[in-house]
Parts: structure tokens; sequence; C-alpha cells
């Protein structure tokens, strides 16, 4: 039986976790939107990707969820509804919404492009508000959230292309443009490792051969070597095999690991093949029981770095969208309706790694009576 109407801008509706041992079934929800504030922008939502943050925070992988939740933040849709002091954005925009919804804007970190790691951050789902609002995401008719963490979305990127960009390649362009070295002496090209070939992997070969670094690719098996190749990597090596890491020596800059879990991951190894000073930089972010084991003896060899990066700014999220279009960057994507059952099939296979490279929920304007085909 097809839903009712969202009745907006009374209320939200989504598709919401209830309990985290049920994970993988949301359920339609309603539920009423944060209080507007003169900075807020709602979004009557196009698509929304599924990022395995979606899965890990439904699992309660990362600690306890506050429920009913929707989840969901690669989100590309209409501005519908603006606060009185919004000037980014105007009624009609077509418009992306990533992980954060909020920021203070005042901060040291925020005044340098720094956002992100703003201490009075909001995420755009299960983080509360300074008034005890907690913050719903995209698997949902709307969203309201912050203008500054709003982008504008090319004409030239299809919405549903758009939406895996506004997490999963911000996510992995931030340290990419940040870290990868310019202007090397003698006309050298610098070199990053790219570890694990999935929804961030796939998108980080892309980015870090348009910012001009010589890509290699790093995975267990052969398996994704030819996918490698037609994303642009330049190289592609298989873990599996031994000894894989003796002729890589001082090879790399930067190692991206945009893998989720650690297990089974030689992390000496993997720091053994960077440059003097070269960085090991996390994306993937695993269990919150699951560490790296490794001894500061490690370091001493080649003095690098050991590292996590998060999200990215709204001037690199611009940036990015910028550079998709200069080099045709698109992610690998697979489209399911949002229901019930296209939520429980999307969230299912991409925990069972049955995805190349990542779902985009779509159709919601018949899942919630919104817009128009």
């Amino acid at each position: 039986m097809a839903n009712a109407p969202v009745d907006y801008p009374n209320e939200f509706a989504g598709f919401a976790v209830h309990d985290t041992k049920e994970w993988s079934k949301p359920k339609y929800t309603t539920y009423k939107p944060m209080e507007m504030t003169p900075y807020s922008v709602d979004i009557e939502i196009e698509c929304c990707g599924l990022c395995g943050s979606d899965i890990l925070t439904a699992q309660g992988s990362w600690g306890g969820i506050q429920t009913p939740q929707v989840v969901g933040h690669e989100i590309v849709g209409k501005v519908v509804k603006i606060g009185s002091a919004v000037t980014l954005h105007k009624l009609g925009d077509r418009v992306g919404l990533g992980a954060q919804a909020s920021c203070c804007l005042d901060c040291k970190r925020c005044k340098e492009n720094n956002e992100q790691y703003c201490a009075h951050s909001v995420t755009t789902y299960d983080c509360e508000y300074p008034d005890g609002y907690v913050s719903q995401g995209g698997y949902a008719s709307h969203v309201r959230a912050h203008e500054h963490l709003i982008f504008p979305i090319p004409d030239e990127i299809k919405s549903e292309e758009a939406a895996s960009l506004c997490c999963a390649g911000l996510t992995v362009y931030s340290p990419l443009v940040r870290y990868i070295p310019k202007n090397l002496p003698n006309g050298q090209v610098p070199r990053v490792a790219i570890l694990g070939l999935g929804g961030l992997g796939h998108l980080a070969v892309q980015i870090s051969k348009a910012l001009g670094a010589e890509t290699f690719v790093f995975s267990r098996t052969d398996a994704k070597k030819e996918q490698s190749f037609k994303l642009g990597a330049s190289s592609f090596i298989a873990t599996e095999t031994e000894g894989w890491e003796k002729d890589l020596f001082d090879s790399f800059d930067v190692i991206l690991n945009c893998a989720i879990g650690l297990s089974g991951l030689n992390i000496d190894a993997f720091l053994s093949i960077l440059k003097v000073e070269g960085r090991f930089v996390s994306v993937g972010l695993p269990n919150v029981e699951e560490k790296y084991n490794v001894s500061p003896f490690t370091f001493f060899s080649n003095g690098a770095s050991l590292c996590s990066s998060a999200l990215g700014s709204r001037k690199e999220a611009l940036d990015l969208f910028e550079l998709c279009v200069k080099h045709n960057i698109r992610p690998w994507i697979e489209e399911i309706p949002i229901s019930e059952a296209g939520c429980e099939e999307g969230l299912t296979r991409a925990w069972a790694g049955d995805v190349r490279y990542r779902f985009v929920f779509t159709e919601f304007h018949k899942a919630f009576g919104t817009g128009s085909a």
C-alpha cells in the first residue's frame, strides 16, 4: 500500500531504523523537523546515496544510536524553503548535502576552511543540536541544514551521480588535495597508493589521477585489477602475494586507506613503502573496537605519519565538483527505488559487498508524494 503524501512543512517523512538488531529494515516514519533558523535551508530530496557510515550507525557499531533514526548523508534535491538570512541559495536550486549539517562558523577552525573539524559541528544524522533535537538524514522526504554546508550541483553532473560525491567524493578529495605534494624537484611526479577499491577507493583513484599523481591500487586479490585500470590506476598490487612490499620501498608520498576493516592489514608493510615524511591517511572507519597495532619504532626509518581525515570543507566541496566536471570524474552507481524493501535490499547487499561501487536511492517522489516524476 502506498504511503500518504508527507504533510510538509509540518512534518518530514523517512525510512527510519528503530532497533539496531533490525538495522537493515528501516520503516516508514513521520517526524517533526528541527526549528527553522535564519540560516536554515530545506531540501526536498530527489535521491540519496548509501554510505558505509549508514550501515555502521544503524548497527550501533560506532556506539548507541538514538532511535528512530533516519540515516543517509549523500543527499541531492531542490531548495524549497530558506531562512531569512540565507544568501547562498535560492528557491528551486539543485543542491547537495553531505555528512555535516551545521557548524558554528565562528571558531578558528571554521574561519580557516576546516569547518568539518568544528567542535560544535552537527552531523547530518544521529547528532544532537544545542536544543536537544536529534538530526535526521536523507532516506527521507526532506532535510533541513545550514546553508554553508549545502552545495550547488553543476548542471553537467546528474543528481544520482552527484549524490555519492557529496560524502564519498569529498571524503577522499580533502586528504588528497591537502597531502599530495606540489612542485616536487627535478620533475618528479607524486605517487599515491589507494588501499581498497570500493565506494571510497574507486573515486579516490579518479581524483588522485586528476590531481596529477601516479596512482597505484592495493587490494588483497587480483579480482579488481581490471576495474582499477579502467578507473585510471597506473599499477595494481595484490597484497596476498608474499613480500609484495619489498620492491616498493621509499615509493609513495601518500597512502590513502579506503578500507573499512583493519583485519589482516599489515600496517608495518604499508608504512615501509612511504617516502620520508610520507602520510598514511585513513578515511574508512571500522567498528570502534578495531585499532591499529603498530610500534613507534616503525616510524623511525622514514618519519612517516599515521593519521585520519574527516569529510571536507565547503571550499573543497566546490573545488571537487569543478574537478569532476573538468575531468569527467563520476561514481559507478546502481540505483534502487527507495521504499522499505529498497532500503533493506541496499543495506543488506552493501554490507555483503555486493555493489560496484555505490548504491543510490531514487524515486523519492513516489515514496513520499513530493515533487513530480
